[in-house]
This record gives structure tokens, sequence and C-alpha cells, in this order.
């Protein structure tokens, strides 16, 4: 089997996932990690650990620790960004003035605050129509991907050409990525079950069940693929990685950040509180107000999305969330 040869990579967000990224890459290409703090990357280049948001993580020695954005930038064949949603724009924009040409992947998931605009959305803006660009998205726990912990994960671009050649370029024995040209639908994906997620935590939270939980995923997964195809996606893409695997896994699993705030709030925590104890961004917070947005104009029926934003930013409590979507009238599945 042919081994592509390494390529020189810049991560850019020195959070969990993209120091699980960096890590991952590491193994068999050139990769350097760039973040904002400059002490927090001092800190991670001296003990070889991200303890703020990886701990227990010994990264490789290869992995290079790079502060300087330009440096980073200019010296890379990729460029990888991995902030939270709200910090895309500014980095692409950044990238766009160090160095252009350079292909570009994102790992970011959401809707941005304030346009709604999915990822791709935000590059096209910044950087123009290209095909030189594409979205790492799919069921993946940051740690699990750091300790080599066997991860499969979706890379969806227009052109399949640059799927094909970054998935074979990228594709290792332990973090196995599947190409895609649907990236609506594969943001989508992304982007709401992040939102479901909380509803899950909520469900949880209050003893409602397995059964309450089944149900919820289920019916998350039929608002999301409502969505998506509304807006252009294909159906059976939500039946992939991008959308059913990263749901289960978010609705799930008990490192899901969204899940934890869904908890906390059936605990009767505020919300307030929940993010400021987090200690990491959880993007279903912001997106569950811009998805209701979203589907309003799309014509796209989501109460389970509409009971979360409610939730959240309107003051339902949340046993009463609960109850209006189980007092929903019966219909056709």
């Amino acid at each position: 089997m042919h081994t592509p040869r390494p390529r020189r990579i810049a991560v850019f967000g020195a959070g969990a996932w993209g120091t699980a990224l960096a890590q991952a890459f590491s193994a068999t290409h050139e990769v350097c990690l760039w973040g904002r703090d400059r002490a927090h990357l001092d800190t991670i280049a001296h003990t070889r650990e991200n303890q703020r948001y990886l701990p227990g993580v010994r990264l490789r020695e290869s992995l290079r620790v790079e502060s300087d954005f330009t440096r980073a930038a200019q010296t890379a064949d990729l460029h990888l960004v991995v902030t939270p949603l709200g910090g895309l724009r500014d980095t692409v924009r950044q990238l766009h003035r160090v160095q252009p040409a350079t292909p570009l992947l994102w790992a970011c998931k959401g809707l941005e605050a304030g346009s709604g605009r999915l990822p791709h959305e935000i590059i096209a803006e910044e950087l123009g129509p290209s095909s030189a660009s594409g979205v790492l998205t799919g069921p993946s726990f940051a740690v699990e991907v750091a300790r080599g912990q066997p991860t499969a994960i979706t890379l969806a671009a227009e052109d399949e050409g640059f799927a094909r050649h970054w998935v074979a370029t990228l594709h290792q024995p332990h973090l196995r990525i599947y190409a895609n040209t649907d990236l609506i639908g594969c943001e989508i994906g992304g982007a709401i079950k992040n939102v479901i997620a909380i509803a899950a935590g909520v469900s949880d939270g209050m003893g409602f069940g397995l059964n309450a939980r089944a149900a919820l995923i289920t019916r998350g997964l039929a608002e999301i693929a409502r969505l998506a195809v509304a807006l252009g996606g294909r159906g059976e893409t939500l039946m992939g990685l991008a959308g059913m695997g990263d749901l289960i896994l978010t609705c799930t699993g008990d490192l899901s950040r969204n899940r934890r705030v869904g908890l906390e709030l059936a605990r009767g925590s505020t919300l307030d509180d929940i993010l400021r104890t987090l200690g990491h961004v959880a993007e279903g917070v912001s997106t569950a107000r811009e998805v209701v947005r979203l589907a309003q104009r799309s014509a796209a029926e989501m109460p389970i999305c509409e009971a979360v934003d409610a939730l959240l930013h309107q003051g339902l409590d949340a046993r009463a969330a609960v109850e209006r979507l189980l007092a929903r009238d019966p219909r056709h599945e």
C-alpha cells in the first residue's frame, strides 16, 4: 500500500480538539500547534502536555508548538483551523492575508452567532469560492483521538478530488477518515447534534430513562435530516458518521460537554454557572438560537431544537421543556 509522504500541517487552536488532532497527525506528519495564549503554549512546550484542556496525554516530542501565527502559516502545506466556531472567521481572515494559497481544513461545528452561517459559508465569505477547502467532522472525543483509540471521521469538500487527496494523506490505522462531498449535510449534522445532546442531558438528568433518551436521539436525527435536506444537503449523509454517528456519541457519552450542560440544567444549575465551570465551549448553547431561526426561514419543523432554545434563552423550566415535547400530538413517524 502506498504511504503518502509527510506533509507540514499547521493546526490553529490549542484547545482539546486542536491538540488532539495535532497529536494524531504528528505520528506521520510534521505538525505545529498554534494558539492565542503565549503563556499557555509555553507551558505545553515545556511540559509536553496540554494540562488545561487535555490533561494526562503526553504529547510527542516531534509536535512543535508555535506562538507566531505568521511563521506557523507560512511553513505549512495544510492549514487546519480548530478554534471554536466564534474564532473561525478571524483566523481564516488572518490566514488569507498571510498565506492565501494553502489548502484549508476546519474542524469547527455550529452556526455563527448573529449570522447563522455554517462554517463553509464563513469560509466562502472570507476567501471567495474555492475548492481547496473542506471540513473534518464526525463522532470523536478529543481525549480518545489523542490517545490513539480507534476513531472514524468524515472529510467533506465540494471538490471530490480534494477530499480524496487529503483523506489518503491524513488517514491512519487508528484515525480512519472517509470522503464525502455533502458539505451542508455534514455541517448541519455536526452543528445540531450539540443541541439535541443538551435535550438528552436534560432528559437523563431528570431520570426519564433510556427509552426517553432513545426517542430524543431518533426524533432529533429526523429534525437534523429535515433541515439538511431543506438547505440542499443529502438525507443519506445523516445516516452516516457526520449525522447518526456524531449524534449518538454526543447524546450518550459522558465526555460530551453539551450533554453535561443538559444534565446540570436538569439539576437546577443556571446556564451562567454551568458555562463558567465547564472550562470548554459548548457550541450547542449558541447554536440553539440560530438553528431555530434557520428552521423558521426554511419552514422546517424542529420542536426539540425549539424547546432547547426556550430552555436556554427564554427562561423555560427544564421539566416544562421536556413535558412540552412529550405532550405533542401523535402523528406518523
